[in-house]
């Protein structure tokens, strides 16, 4: 139940399957080929007002654009920021070098391969202008090609950590530096979404990745824990003249299907993201690794005035969660928080994170979708009988 309201809403985590014919212009995209622009333009406006009609069909509450322009949910900003040139090899996360011939045969996609990494060769400013505030226009034309009444609408963006996490740093002297310039242009994105009136998502999984990085892996809870502070504070600076009201954060241990079996747990890790300067949080619930750890909220309350948004469905399997499993997993989420602390119900993760790298079947993502509309129903009559 939420606060001021009398069922749970449901929501989603940004990216949303794409259209065979849009994947196959993003990855001529990718490979350096020209692409028409009346083609490109045409497809992207197609692919965003049909996830968007089919969020309304499934009875989605709170809606985004499915992210469908963009190549990832991480690596979209190398077309926004100066600076990035080229692509270097790097280290897989410390989970999956345990396991190399896994990851060997799972990470690679005919789009992109996530062992490179785009690298910053100069000072890194935001360029993007003109290509956000497209694709905030495409949204807008395809809710009123839609003509669907959302409850609310959501556009994300990638946190300054997660940028620099995810970029080889060839030009700043430190990493706080590359860290500081990151927060400062990723600022100018936030604004201009805060400025549409819609809610801002800041994707930051490395907020509870960090410990998995080439660089922190092997280091102390409390050095990992001073890292998420860093990036916490990095991006409270990027989010000055952003109303916290208005801003939602993603968390999550890498969307991803490996061994997690070096993840930090949540209630270590709680205390230190509560310091954003947010009103909304987004943790995954039901990832096994991870579904015992609603008890952290009770250990460590959900600030008053936010918003918890559980992850209570699987992005990383073809399996449908049963609608009564997404109901068991809101309950005991809803027994662990105050009456006061509105939930959200929504999937661990998204379902297109990495642009040809679906875990999950088009057609079944929408069905969990659809799953997580009536699980929250039956949590609502639960947690009010």
């Amino acid at each position: 139940m939420t606060a001021n309201d009398d069922r749970i809403r449901t929501t989603h985590i940004g990216s949303l399957p794409r259209p065979p014919e849009l994947l196959e212009l993003l990855t001529r995209r990718q490979d350096g080929e020209t692409v028409d622009t009346d083609e490109w333009d045409s497809t992207v406006a197609d692919a965003t007002r049909d996830v968007v009609a089919r969020q309304a069909e499934v009875g989605i509450d709170v809606a985004n654009n499915g992210e469908q322009s963009r190549v990832s949910f991480n690596w979209y900003v190398a077309d926004r920021l100066s600076g990035i040139e080229g692509k270097r090899e790097q280290e897989l996360w410390a989970d999956l070098q345990e396991f190399p011939d896994y990851a060997d045969e799972t990470f690679k996609t005919d789009v992109i391969d996530l062992s490179m990494h785009p690298v910053v060769t100069g000072p890194i400013e935001y360029t993007g202008q003109d290509e956000a505030e497209t694709e905030l226009a495409e949204f807008q034309d395809a809710l009123a090609a839609v003509d669907t009444d959302f409850e609310g609408t959501f556009m994300t963006s990638a946190s300054p950590s997660v940028v620099t996490a995810t970029h080889v740093n060839d030009y700043y002297d430190s990493y706080e530096e590359f860290l500081f310039a990151a927060a400062d242009a990723m600022a100018e994105e936030y604004e201009l979404v805060a400025e549409t009136g819609m809610t801002l998502q800041i994707d930051a999984p490395e907020l509870l990745t960090v410990g998995q990085t080439a660089a922190y892996a092997g280091e102390s809870l409390e050095d990992i824990k001073g890292a998420t502070r860093l990036h916490v504070k990095a991006l409270n600076e990027a989010l000055s003249n952003v109303p916290a009201e208005q801003v939602r954060l993603h968390t999550c241990w890498g969307s991803y299907e490996g061994p997690h079996h070096l993840d930090t747990d949540l209630v270590e890790m709680l205390p230190e993201i509560y310091e954003a300067d947010i009103t909304g949080l987004s943790i995954e619930q039901a990832n096994p690794r991870h579904q015992h750890e609603y008890r952290a909220f009770a250990e460590h309350p959900v600030p008053d005035g936010w918003t918890l948004i559980p992850g209570v469905v699987d992005v990383k399997t073809n399996i449908i969660d049963h609608p009564e499993t997404i109901a068991d997993r809101l309950e005991r989420v809803a027994d662990e928080v105050d009456d006061a602390t509105p939930l959200v119900a929504a999937p661990d993760c998204g379902f297109g994170t990495q642009a040809g790298l679906g875990m999950v079947s088009p057609e079944i993502a929408w069905a969990k979708l659809e799953a997580l509309v009536e699980g929250a129903e039956i949590a609502t009559e639960r947690i009010d009988g």
